[in-house]
């Protein structure tokens, strides 16, 4: 994908600090684009983040602690982006948490958080940087949903009723926005290798007491054909590709970036 071609351009991207949206963020940087970060952390080492983003890239990048559980503080995250640089040209709906239960067992409070964050927040965020893309007849909205948002797994009952509603969301904002310059599209990704994942990597070796191999190959890998865990970077490329002009006419599509899971 070419240099700058997001010059002009702002990035919003939630759940920003750390893992995929980190690395999407770092792509859109890469190709020109002004960044706002979203997520959780030290608040020096998010400063660190920022600082290093900006002069590594030559733009402009603010950080929101916005909580994606409040529909007000995520309306004035999008409002003062708007105010700091004209637009939300670019939104990226990634910020998102997973709880693993049988759903006789699961959490009624671990269920709403899950759809609140996965789900509900990408409406208030669409909701509140849609009109003025609008106005400027131009934007990209992009959905982190998952493989997950297109088959179903057990025990994950909230995750997967979440993630196929963002895909449902995302056709339904398509379909209103069609007429436009502005484009809605879902990325569907498999197992991607993040720092999370790492770490459950490292306690799923001690509660099974399996190798490292054999956890990455027999739990988390085994409906992913490719057995190789995506790469943030291949994701940031992705939403680089969707928001160039080549993806014009890509519009309420659900990308699936996962290895063939959703193949079988």
């Amino acid at each position: 994908m070419a240099d700058n071609i997001l010059d002009d351009r702002t990035a919003l991207i939630t759940g920003s600090t750390s893992g995929i949206g980190l690395g999407m963020a770092r792509a859109l940087a890469e190709a020109g684009a002004n960044i706002v970060l979203n997520g959780l952390g030290d608040t020096q080492e998010i400063e660190s983040l920022r600082a290093e983003m900006a002069g590594r890239y030559g733009v402009e990048v603010i950080y929101d602690g916005a909580n994606m559980l409040e529909q007000e503080e995520i309306s004035k995250m999008v409002r003062a982006a708007q105010e700091k640089f004209g637009c939300v040209d670019i939104l990226v709906n990634n910020a998102g948490i997973q709880y693993v239960s049988a759903i006789e067992d699961f959490p009624e409070d671990k269920w709403q958080a899950i759809i609140d964050i996965n789900l509900v927040s990408n409406f208030h965020t669409i909701k509140a940087a849609l009109p003025a893309m609008k106005t400027q007849n131009w934007g990209r909205i992009i959905n982190l949903a998952s493989a997950h948002g297109l088959v179903a797994s057990p025990y994950k009952s909230a995750y997967v009723a979440a993630k196929h509603g963002v895909v449902g969301l995302t056709k339904t904002v398509a379909l209103e926005i069609a007429e436009s310059q502005i484009t809605c599209n879902a990325i569907c990704p498999g197992y991607v290798r993040t720092p999370l994942v790492e770490g459950q990597i490292t306690d799923q070796m001690k509660i099974h007491n399996m190798s490292r191999e054999q956890v990455i190959n027999d739990i988390f890998l085994v409906a992913q054909p490719s057995k190789r865990f995506v790469e943030v970077e291949e994701l940031g490329q992705v939403a680089v590709f969707l928001c160039s002009s080549a993806a014009k006419s890509i519009n309420g599509a659900s990308l699936p970036v996962e290895g063939g899971w959703t193949a079988k």
